[in-house]
């Protein structure tokens, strides 16, 4: 029988922070107001590893940028924000770690509080086809339909990830009790609702107040890399 594999993203698989770099990128790309934009972007990433972030202010303040572009637009100045951010980033160690659950034949999925824009490249960029993200409102439709700036449905973040992965999971007639092996890697107290909830947590390049609740529990740490 097939396991389940969960993957958080930032800091996790990458050793940086998406969101947190596509607004700089957004801030260096003239999409927005350079010095307000940095100070909120900055406030809101201290939120975030404090773990008091307000989701939803967050998510319009960085979603509404986008709903000034085309699809096409967007595609353009995210693969420049591949090619200039992430990809660098990207680690063979990380790569090797999905890989062995895909090729075990393990359900596998990133589920990450970043938005779906930002993230589905980067989850397909390490072979992850099933991404659970924060939703992005659009108008006509997709895959073409454009922004509106606005965030839908719940969140992916804290027990919204839990939701979210069990919703996906109901969507394939399966449940929790189905895989003898739930495995979930994270970095983030934010994530140990998640972590809770399956058979095999596994904090990956943990914050300090993660790796103590790690410890705690007697859960397996994994130092996939050395953040940068």
């Amino acid at each position: 029988m097939a396991n389940l594999a969960l993957f958080d993203l930032d800091h996790t698989l990458i050793p940086t922070d998406s969101d947190h770099e596509w607004g700089r990128f957004m801030v260096k790309k003239g999409m927005v107001d350079a010095e307000n934009f940095a100070r909120e972007n900055d406030r809101f990433y201290a939120d975030y590893k404090a773990g008091k972030l307000d989701i939803h202010a967050y998510l319009i303040a960085m979603l509404t940028p986008l709903a000034k572009y085309t699809r096409a637009q967007l595609a353009d100045l995210h693969a420049q924000y591949m090619h200039e951010v992430i990809t660098p980033a990207i680690q063979p160690v990380a790569i090797e770690l999905v890989k062995q659950h895909r090729e075990a034949g393990d359900l596998c999925c990133v589920v990450t509080a970043t938005n779906e824009f930002i993230t589905r490249p980067i989850a397909q960029a390490f072979g992850v086809d099933t991404l659970i993200a924060c939703e992005m409102e659009t108008v006509g439709g997709e895959p073409h339909g454009a922004y509106t700036g606005r965030p839908t449905g719940t969140p992916s973040y804290k027990e919204g990830k839990i939701v979210r992965t069990e919703m996906w999971l109901a969507s394939l007639g399966k449940s929790w009790s189905d895989f003898e092996h739930s495995y979930f890697y994270s970095d983030s107290h934010n994530d140990i609702p998640l972590l809770e909830k399956v058979t095999d947590p596994i904090a990956t390049n943990p914050d300090d107040t993660l790796r103590a609740h790690a410890q705690a529990k007697g859960w397996r740490i994994l130092e996939l890399f050395q953040p940068s």
